[in-house]
């Protein structure tokens, strides 16, 4: 055998799985047919995120004076803003190149395929392995009727590479994606129209969170259609023309942001409901081939991509872990204000206590000036142990750590409120939710 494992794509899953095996002592190919990092990295979390910090930042400076900071005449650079996104990129992408050579894992460049027990085409060479792990991720999934351009009809991908801020933008999907695009380009002055076909944005988030989000946007001037079909789009002199419910609008760009489907074509195993059929260790119905990622099914997020490659990287090494158990899997969406969650909400199939709070009473949240939204825990009514949380507001995406680190643990509610929290932060508002659901709360 030339290998002991091949990894096919260099996503957060697949280097992360073939970094880990590395260093459990087995010799490892990763194979990729473009840079390393996957989407998340070139062209998704990362750049998104580092485009969101300007937007944020700009966000700052115009609110300034409201916290007593009076400035000069202020402007932005979105070429610029935009080529530090890729910078982010570039700077990261070199990163793991140090890292694959540090931990002996060999990249091989190429398309990679399975053709046929413990054999994988990788470009123009064949490597045989007894264990291969599919990390291959997925796409954005265009609408049947109107496919991407670049041009006008965008995917996430094209959006990120857009050099203008489009004056006028329709996004269609409130998903994470739709609207972290929509809090970007608002911010930097684009007239963003968002359609969502189901009752609320945000559809896999608690109701209460999304109505929070979605009134925040509402006063920004972000128009929201839910419940709601574009039913045509087509061209109108420069701009497009979309139909929304039999309402016509003008737009010069649209992004269409529905979801990203699992890129398992050619691979050779079973798939169920267009993903990859996998165990409780990840194995396929190949001997030997693990799935991990994107290819999976839902939830489709970078961390558990990289949860999963782990597993899979051990269990392929002989190490035997647990089974995987994606129960206590965070969720965060980066708008602002952002959302994070984790567990079961308040409409669980059974009986909860539900306690909340809001930043509006946080001194922290007070002194920065964020006070939109709140800390939601539910928790069970007899064990007091944890069943999930949900925030909106700021920091969500750090704050939901605590919670899910609480709840994977089974630690009681109890010990978590009797834990001395930093004053004054924006943590505080988990140990007063809880107070809130067991009765014991100072501030509500």
């Amino acid at each position: 055998m030339t290998h002991d494992l091949v990894v096919i794509g260099a996503g957060p899953g697949g280097y992360t799985a073939a970094v880990r095996a590395a260093r459990c002592g087995l010799k490892t190919a990763l194979v990729e047919r473009e840079r390393p990092g996957g989407v998340c990295l070139n062209w998704g979390c990362i750049p998104t995120k580092a485009l969101l910090r300007s937007a944020g930042l700009w966000q700052e400076l115009r609110g300034a004076r409201r916290l007593g900071v009076k400035l000069g005449d202020s402007e932005f650079d979105y070429t610029a803003i935009q080529r530090r996104s890729r910078q982010t990129v570039d700077r990261l992408v070199k990163g793991l190149d140090q890292l694959f050579e540090s931990a002996g894992v060999e990249l091989i460049a190429g398309e990679g395929r399975l053709d046929g027990p413990e054999r994988v085409v990788a470009g123009e060479r064949i490597l045989e392995a007894p264990r291969v792990i599919l990390a291959t991720g997925g796409a954005p999934r265009p609408l049947p009727e109107v496919p991407f351009d670049g041009e006008r009809i965008l995917s996430s991908r094209d959006a990120l590479e857009l050099r203008e801020v489009p004056p006028r933008l329709l996004i269609i999907g409130a998903g994470a994606i739709g609207l972290e695009f929509a809090d970007l380009f608002a911010t930097f002055g684009s007239k963003v129209t968002v359609v969502e076909m189901l009752p609320q944005i945000l559809p896999a988030e608690d109701p209460e969170v999304a109505r929070v989000l979605l009134s925040a946007f509402q006063k920004r001037g972000i128009k929201i259609h839910t419940s709601s079909r574009v039913s045509t789009i087509r061209p109108e002199g420069e701009a497009l023309r979309a139909e929304i419910e039999g309402e016509a609008i003008e737009v010069d760009r649209v992004l269409v942001a529905i979801g990203v489907a699992a890129a398992t074509e050619g691979l050779g195993v079973a798939c169920e409901h267009g993903f990859v059929a996998t165990d409780e260790h990840l194995r396929t119905t190949a001997p030997g081939v693990y799935a991990i990622g994107d290819l999976t099914g839902p939830p489709l997020l970078a961390h558990v991509a990289s949860a999963q490659g782990v597993h899979a990287a051990e269990h392929a090494a002989g190490l035997q872990p647990m089974p995987y158990d994606p129960t206590w899997t965070p969720a965060a969406v980066f708008t602002h204000p952002a959302v994070a969650s984790v567990g079961e909400r308040e409409d669980a199939d059974r009986p909860v206590r539900v306690g909340r709070f809001p930043f509006s009473a946080l001194g922290r949240a007070v002194a920065e000036g964020e006070v939109a939204g709140l800390v939601k825990v539910v928790i069970d009514p007899e064990s007091e142990r944890l069943l999930g949380a949900q925030i909106v507001g700021p920091q969500a995406a750090e704050l939901i750590a605590p919670l899910t680190v609480a709840g994977r643990a089974r630690i009681p509610a109890g010990e978590l409120l009797r834990t001395i929290w930093t004053h004054p932060t924006f943590s505080e508002a988990i140990a007063e939710a809880i107070g809130d659901a067991l009765g014991r709360g100072i501030h509500v």
